[in-house]
């Protein structure tokens, strides 16, 4: 600024004494770069990976990924939506008042989307349609989503059931199935051992034994993707031959690349515009009330995705209550 004195906001950052190792500062506002805008932040949502591995982070990084709000300075290379945009955005240090998103990390919203809505889309939607396009055609194929209750797991369940797959969602807990029926699970299994017939591709969120022993359910040809770990530490161990398989070859696939997000986050915006995806907020509330939000995460008892609502406490809809604590995954 032409006064010397930097704008700052305040923001949810990394303090690793703190409740949940996040703490509010008062932060310097974001500088936007050339193909960047910078964005007023009305809404975010958490992930159970940023809750879990914030004690990682560097002390005052600011946290999050997903966020939805309205653009206040556009990009200055002419690029992405103007000043006054609703938007939707994936990149680092949502959890604050203002941030920088790349024009390719945006996608506008129709006025039929709120942004509430829109802010749980990106990671777990992205996640979510990058690995079945990666999986290839599934139309009239078996398709197990394990961990199918979390946020990436009802965006599978979704995305595969509209892309004409056979859908079986793996939960840990009875509980923990609610409502994936609805959002076209064919079949809801608890655990692997009710899923007798081989299956053709696997969303692979549990990691551990878990992931091992959805490899051996894969039919000759199938493929798995290895997407999470909420199995924590516990290391996914093949026993001697454990891979090998008679006939066309079994597959194993990492994801981690969310990169130029901006499209599939536009052709995600159309289907919930369409109404042909639901974002599955099973939290909404405050960020004054994000140790709420991330007790839930972490306890696993939140179906779907954790919203906070930027601002005043006094400004927020009530968070939604939380459903029961899962006594399993």
């Amino acid at each position: 600024m032409s006064s010397g004195t930097a704008a700052t906001m305040r923001a949810l950052t990394v303090d690793p004494e703190a409740p949940g190792s996040l703490r509010f500062a008062d932060v310097p506002e974001p500088e936007p770069g050339p193909g960047e805008a910078l964005v007023e932040v009305r809404h975010a949502s958490m992930n159970y990976g940023e809750v879990r591995w914030a004690t990682h982070q560097p002390p005052g990084s600011v946290m999050g990924y997903d966020a939805a709000g309205v653009v206040l300075r556009a990009a200055a290379d002419g690029s992405g939506p103007a000043a006054g945009s609703r938007v939707v955005a994936f990149g680092p240090g949502a959890w604050s008042e203002r941030a920088a998103f790349a024009s390719d990390s945006l996608a506008v919203l129709p006025d039929s989307v709120g942004l509430a809505d829109a802010a749980a889309l990106p990671l777990v939607g992205i996640t979510a349609l990058r690995t079945l396009r990666a999986a290839g055609s599934v139309l009239g194929k078996r398709v197990l989503i394990t961990g199918a209750s979390g946020g990436v797991g009802r965006m599978a369940v979704q995305l595969a059931r509209r892309a004409g797959a056979y859908v079986i969602a793996s939960v840990g807990s009875p509980a923990r199935g609610a409502g994936l029926r609805e959002l076209g699970a064919d079949e809801v299994v608890v655990g692997l051992e009710p899923v007798e017939q081989p299956v053709d591709v696997v969303l692979e969120n549990v990691g551990g034994p878990h992931l091992v022993a959805a490899w051996n359910l894969l039919a000759p040809g199938g493929n798995l993707q290895s997407i999470g770990w909420a199995a924590h530490d516990q290391p996914a161990v093949f026993p001697p031959n454990g891979i090998f398989s008679l006939g066309p070859a079994k597959s194993l696939h990492s994801f981690a690349d969310p990169s130029h997000p901006g499209p599939d986050l536009a052709a995600l915006v159309g289907l919930l515009a369409r109404g042909e995806l639901s974002p599955e907020i099973g939290w909404r509330g405050s960020w004054e009330r994000v140790t709420d939000a991330a007790d839930a995460l972490l306890g696993r008892r939140v179906p779907g995705k954790a919203v906070l609502d930027i601002g005043p406490a006094t400004s927020a809809k009530p968070a939604a209550p939380a459903p029961a604590p899962a006594t399993t995954r």
